[in-house]
């Protein structure tokens, strides 16, 4: 996934000896698209983000590596859009773990319920995604390759650095509604 997976896909190339390549370009003027308010501007976003390069794409087995899958509005169409392209098999490798909490400390990415991995198993979301696999880094994983401790692990393992109590998780999201960070 250009641009924010290249260096994890460069990483994955070497390690399993799978050529890299490109098979999506990337949109440069459209920005993260899941951070936007609503479900219908996140899919318009997504729309308009990528484009496939049928070339690469059409009878191939590929692994797709993505820096993260947040509410998977992002994910789910770049899969069908690469089996349009011709993909014969898509098999997905996430670079971070799985998200299980909302942030409080700066990334607006919603409530719990909408995140992709809450409640739901690895069979559940590789179904909902329409991949043929998915495997995600484990925190272990993901500490170990930044080289970088005690950073905020929230998102991933529920352990805030600071209390979260509901009257600042109220706050957090009006801040978020009226576009105040």
């Amino acid at each position: 996934m250009p641009d924010s997976s290249i260096a994890a896909a460069i990483g994955y190339s070497q390690q399993s000896g799978i050529p890299f390549g490109e098979g999506l370009v990337k949109n440069r003027y459209i920005g993260r698209t899941f951070i936007e308010p609503t479900k219908a501007l996140r899919q318009q976003g997504v729309a308009l983000k990528f484009s496939p390069l049928r070339e690469t794409l059409e009878g191939a087995r590929i692994v797709l590596v993505d820096d993260s899958i947040v509410r998977g509005t992002t994910t789910a169409p770049i899969i069908s859009l690469c089996r349009k392209a011709g993909a014969r098999e898509i098999h997905l490798r996430i670079a971070s773990p799985r998200i299980l909490y909302p942030c409080y400390m700066g990334v607006d990415m919603g409530t719990k319920s909408d995140l992709m991995a809450v409640g739901r198993n690895l069979s559940e979301i590789t179904k909902i995604l329409g991949a043929d696999s998915l495997a995600y880094l484990s925190i272990d994983g993901l500490s170990h390759a930044i080289g970088i401790d005690g950073l905020c692990m929230a998102c991933f393992d529920g352990n805030y650095p600071i209390p979260v109590n509901e009257s600042f998780r109220k706050e957090c999201f009006e801040c978020v509604a009226k576009g105040v960070s």
